[in-house]
């Protein structure tokens, strides 16, 4: 045995099974390519806004360096109590209550915590997919099973059939993972969807984790944000939301977010926060409430790029005849199949070579993948429309494009 095994080996098999990301064989093959279109990675190309970098400048430069409250900052947590407020409008009849929030370092750790929470050895969790790889694999980690409720995908695009849905609890069942607007089909639920699985789960006595990240990227006109739980539940519900200012506010390298969680667990979520991270930096949170409070106009730039950047990239692929999708309603991916492609590990890495343009291949996102790509259209047109127009090139003849 050698040495590297036997060290692998002393470990615990939660660690050792950790998969490996299936986006990361991509990027790592893209990785300086000169000329590549990097569309792999679920963020947008432009930078945190100056009136969020100048808040935390500002908080460094006062001094605020030291411990804080595992919680968040009072401020904090009143800043995501009145966005919510502006959002979703009154939950329960009232104002949002700001001990519904805690601070998190990211949407991941938000995930973490609610895993930890409401599974452990021996649970199952049922994860609607394609999916997200991350949300999975926390659930192995804890020694939980995800299991998989393969989505339809149709003339409409991808669907969630409630008797699959159904069909898959068990005794085991403690939680059913739902990630709406959808990272990578951009699939989103609609109301009487989310209501038919919030009775699933009073029913059967399961918690619902919410993933709503995408929740502002919809292209309903009329409709500035997608369906919601926030809008269906009750004060006894088991849901947890999880969320992140990555996407919203082009923060995906500040690695801060937050977790929503009935009142009565916030002292739990508290603890495990303290063995988890400790808390989030003060100048991170200085940041992140001057995003909640100022970011609107951002935010709208935001989502009107990537409309755009969505119509590129969809009347493109449309157009050569050859691809399989249907326009997402929300989020900011293209989940597209094309024909006589099935191995989609490799179609990513020829993609590279022969368009020079970056996609993931939809397997990264669990069995109901296969012969899927997933496209990040979070970009500037300039950069779609050469990237679609290498991809139609590509589809049309297989000419390699610089």
């Amino acid at each position: 045995m050698s040495q590297t095994d036997r060290l692998l080996s002393s470990l615990t098999a939660d660690a050792r099974g950790a998969p490996p990301s299936g986006i990361v064989e991509v990027m790592r093959h893209g990785h300086g390519k000169p000329g590549i279109v990097p569309l792999w990675a679920g963020e947008g190309d432009l930078p945190t806004p100056a009136f969020v970098h100048e808040a935390a400048a500002r908080s460094l430069a006062a001094g605020e360096t030291f411990y804080t409250l595992q919680t968040g900052l009072p401020e904090f947590r009143a800043a995501l109590a009145a966005y919510h407020d502006r959002v979703y409008g009154p939950l329960f009849g009232r104002p949002f209550e700001p001990a519904r929030f805690l601070v998190t370092g990211g949407g991941m750790h938000a995930i973490q915590l609610a895993v930890t929470a409401i599974a452990g050895p021996g649970d199952e969790v049922l994860v609607p997919t394609p999916a997200w790889p991350n949300f999975a694999a926390a659930v192995g980690i804890r020694g939980a099973r995800p299991v998989e409720v393969p989505m339809r995908f149709g003339n409409d695009g991808f669907t969630l059939d409630l008797d699959d849905l159904a069909a898959a609890i068990t005794p085991a069942t403690r939680a059913i993972f739902v990630n709406s607007p959808s990272n990578p089909t951009g699939w989103t639920a609609d109301a009487a969807t989310l209501a038919a699985i919030l009775e699933l789960s009073r029913r059967h006595g399961l918690w619902i984790v919410a993933d709503e990240v995408y929740g502002r990227f919809h292209y309903v006109e009329g409709r500035p944000v997608a369906p919601s739980f926030h809008h269906l539940i009750d004060e006894d519900d088991r849901v947890i939301f999880v969320n992140t200012f990555s996407k919203n506010w082009a923060m995906t390298g500040w690695r801060i977010g937050w977790i929503e969680v009935p009142t009565a667990l916030s002292e739990t979520i508290q603890n495990l926060i303290q063995y988890s991270s400790s808390g989030t930096a003060v100048f991170m949170q200085r940041a992140a409430i001057a995003a909640l409070g100022d970011g609107d106009g951002f935010l709208a730039e935001q989502v009107a790029r990537a409309r755009t950047g969505r119509d590129i990239v969809a009347g493109a692929l449309e157009a050569s005849g050859r691809v399989r999708f249907s326009r997402p309603e929300g989020a900011f991916y293209l989940f597209f199949s094309i024909d006589g492609e099935p191995d989609v590990r490799r179609l990513g890495l020829r993609l590279v070579d022969e368009a020079n343009v970056g996609l993931a291949p939809g397997t990264a996102f669990g069995h109901a993948g296969a012969g899927f790509m997933r496209l990040c259209f979070a970009r500037g047109s300039a950069n779609l429309q050469i990237a679609a127009e290498r991809l139609k090139v590509w589809l049309d003849n297989g000419r390699s494009m610089g």
